[in-house]
């Protein structure tokens, strides 16, 4: 019995590292090709760079207008972040707490956002009618919206765990329903909130086609747009490119490695009702 269970953890290592490999191997010839000159970066290889080109980086920063991408990014993400956390946790306590044939509907509703595509003629459509398109509200509202149906389905599991007699201590203390959401109930969230903070941003960070879709001046792109963008106009230097990808990519690892610990924990919090 032991001998099986030694061949089963030695295999499952050996799946593991292979698997691994999948996403190292394709991560160091980004990294190392950033570093290297034009004609040592396409031969995509782990091969250290003769010799180190720094100011590869420093090209793509001021060609590739990065500082006003990344504070486009910056604003899209915090205010996505927010919206959805605030509005996302309302929502999954509503739900959650009230039983009935229309909160039933909504959370229904919002299940199917998890599955349902963007419509992008209709959606554009909708924000022309609003006055929206080409700006900032209208995309984050859009990035908002593809966030928001994970957040509720996350918390309100969450929240199905915490004892009602919460709120009906609060309730008595004379406290009003918002103020006992967010004094009581949404402190308790904390454990979730780590996971359901890092998944919106990193959601709304990455967004790809909501940007190009519904952002008319390339003044507002984002820093996966700068991407396609530098890789349009440099497709001959990778060392270019994969310097960009490097870019784009630091703030939200940065974030996700910060948070790494909590977000496990958030994911598992849930699991078992104590």
């Amino acid at each position: 019995m032991k001998n099986k269970k030694t061949v089963s953890t030695v295999i499952l290592s050996l799946v593991a590292l292979l698997s691994s490999l999948i996403i190292i191997v394709p991560l160091l010839i980004v990294v190392f090709g950033s570093f290297k000159d034009a004609a040592e970066a396409q031969l995509f290889n782990l091969a250290l760079p003769s010799s180190w080109h720094f100011e590869n980086y420093q090209v793509v920063v001021e060609k590739g207008n990065m500082g006003r991408a990344f504070m486009n990014s910056m604003i899209i993400t915090l205010v996505v972040t927010l919206f959805v956390v605030v509005a996302g946790s309302l929502n999954a306590f509503v739900v959650s707490r009230k039983k009935c044939r229309f909160t039933s509907f909504v959370y229904y509703l919002f299940l199917l956002g998890m599955i349902a595509p963007i419509q992008i003629v209709t959606t554009y459509g909708l924000l022309q009618m609003m006055n929206l398109t080409g700006t900032f509200l209208g995309v984050i509202c859009v990035e908002a919206a593809l966030q928001m149906p994970w957040t509720i389905f996350t918390l309100s599991g969450f929240i199905k765990n915490v004892p009602r007699e919460l709120d009906e201590a609060a309730f008595i203390d004379g406290a009003s329903p918002l103020r006992m959401f967010f004094c009581v109930i949404f402190p308790l969230l904390k454990p979730i909130m780590a996971t359901v903070v890092v998944t919106t941003a990193m959601g709304a960070w990455n967004e790809f086609m909501v940007p190009l879709y519904f952002f008319s001046s390339s003044t507002k792109w984002t820093m996966p747009l700068t991407v396609y963008n530098f890789f349009g106009q440099y497709s001959s230097n990778w060392n270019y490119v994969f310097a960009d990808l490097i870019l784009t990519a630091l703030p939200i690892t940065i974030l996700y490695l910060l948070c790494q610990k909590y977000v496990v924990a958030g994911t598992t919090a849930g699991a078992v009702k104590g």
